[in-house]
């Protein structure tokens, strides 16, 4: 059975980061895959979702599908950080304690 070694949590993380780092003008499915160490169809299956979930969006131009983070994946992307910072904290504190 193959590891895992990042989280859903920690892919959905790196893929708003990806796409907030190219402001509104947005960025193509490619250089999202690249930038998060994706596969293409993985990351298109990822951005899906995050789609669906109103936390990208999408705008066609000249034939290209250009992603965009939308204000609420903004907040979305913040609070998750949050979380991971958290859960990193009580992961040392556990180890330290053993």
């Amino acid at each position: 059975m193959k590891k895992q070694y990042r989280t859903e949590l920690v892919i959905i993380s790196d893929i708003l980061h990806a796409t907030m780092d190219c402001g509104t003008s947005g960025t193509i499915i490619s250089s999202i895959a690249r930038r998060t160490n994706l596969s293409h169809n993985s990351a298109v299956e990822k951005c899906q979702k995050l789609i669906d979930s109103g936390l990208i969006e999408t705008k066609s131009e000249k034939k290209k599908r250009f992603f965009v983070v939308t204000e609420r994946g903004i907040e979305f992307f913040h609070q998750l950080q949050k979380f991971i910072e958290i859960v990193l904290e009580i992961n040392q504190t556990k180890q330290i304690a053993f």
